[in-house]
């Protein structure tokens, strides 16, 4: 009776091809066989949002389609459209929680304000184009960062969005 050992097959004995290419960087030889190591990153806090002073921060005036206000509040320098929104409970949903993989956190700003802004990626763009309710003056809420060249910013949540519910609830960001 022969060992599992001995008649086990390695990938190299299946398919000697592979042979010929060099293993990847972050590849180990453990044993005679190749294992990948484990990269890990840092936690990073998507969307943590630190709510300034009343009355220090850049105020942002949030509205439905159909103009009517839903919320003014106030955010701080560097901080995105999309946590803002999440932070003050204002209905912006963020499927991919700002990793710019949907258009769920899609908005439309004013001609004016939308001209201060860096004109958006070719990333961002492709995501623009799955929107529900394009306009000239739609931006990602995630891409959206703020400046003080922003203060006064009137924002306005679409209709609608695509992708609304991700198996069957909000994303929470």
């Amino acid at each position: 009776m022969q060992s599992s050992q001995a008649s086990r097959v390695t990938p190299l004995q299946r398919y000697p091809r592979w042979r010929n290419i060099p293993p990847h960087p972050s590849a180990l030889w453990l044993s005679g066989q190749m294992a990948h190591r484990i990269h890990s990153s840092s936690v990073v806090q998507h969307g943590h949002v630190t709510r300034p002073e009343p009355g220090t921060g850049i105020k942002i005036h949030f509205e439905d389609s159909k103009g009517t206000p839903i919320r003014t509040v106030e955010a701080n320098v560097g901080d995105d459209l999309l946590s803002i929104a999440h932070e003050y409970d204002i209905d912006l949903e963020g499927a991919c929680e700002g990793s710019v993989a949907c258009s769920t956190c899609h908005v439309i700003l004013t001609p004016e304000y939308y001209d201060r802004l860096p004109e958006p990626d070719d990333e961002e763009n492709d995501m623009l184009d799955m929107a529900f309710g394009l306009t000239d003056t739609s931006r990602l809420g995630c891409q959206v960062v703020l400046t003080k060249e922003l203060d006064g910013m009137k924002v306005a949540l679409p209709s609608a969005t695509r992708n609304m519910f991700v198996d069957g609830k909000k994303s929470t960001h």
